[in-house]
């Protein structure tokens, strides 16, 4: 039997409502598998993110590290945040930090490899397809490299995780203003490695 509608409500329009991340949270405290929602929504977007920096082989792996911290702590959630994204991509960039020689090391590969070398793909092509269908320059993967990982952290959540300053903050747990100030930094190395490019048009 069908949950009884409002009246005046459309039926349609009541099924379709987008429950925000932090009752999604608050949900899964009583109904573990509500949790699977939030899996469903941004497992593909970590994926990609962690895909350019650590490469295919180890994204999947992180990524599912990733959900089963943020499974464990959902308790400890601050559900006055309604997107879950800063969260879940704070535990993602922690445990990327583990992989730092991983990540160095791939910078490396590419930037031996030359320009318009690909981004490696799982076998689940269809996830990582926004990934492989860009190129690095190896000029890029050199400067990223050589930055220091917390500075990166805040470029490429910006670049890549399209993050604005606040989210990045909140993500990484650092006031705003040291956000600025490492972009600034990230930016001015990123730049004088590429002969003057801004960073941000090209990761």
């Amino acid at each position: 039997m069908s949950a009884p509608v409002a009246p005046g409500r459309d039926p349609a329009m009541v099924t379709s409502v987008r429950v925000d991340d932090s009752d999604l949270i608050g949900e899964s405290l009583r109904r573990p598998e509500a949790f699977a929602e939030l899996f469903d929504r941004y497992a593909g977007l970590l994926y990609r993110y962690t895909s350019r920096r650590l490469g295919g082989e180890n994204a999947e792996d992180v990524v599912g590290e990733t959900f089963l911290v943020a499974f464990a702590r959902r308790r400890t959630y601050d559900r006055s945040y309604r997107d879950a994204r800063p969260w879940l991509f704070g535990i993602l960039t922690k445990l990327i930090s583990r992989h730092h020689r991983q990540e160095a090391a791939r910078y490396r590969a590419l930037e031996r490899s030359g320009p318009g070398v690909p981004y490696e793909e799982s076998p689940d092509e269809r996830v990582a397809a926004g990934v492989a269908a860009e190129g690095v320059r190896a000029e890029l993967a050199s400067a990223l490299a050589g930055l220091n990982p917390g500075d990166r952290d805040v470029l490429l959540l910006i670049a890549w995780g399209d993050f604005s300053y606040e989210e990045t903050a909140q993500a990484l747990a650092i006031p705003v203003g040291t956000v600025r100030s490492r972009l600034n930094r990230a930016r001015r190395k990123v730049r004088a490695s590429l002969g003057d490019v801004n960073p941000l048009d090209e990761v």
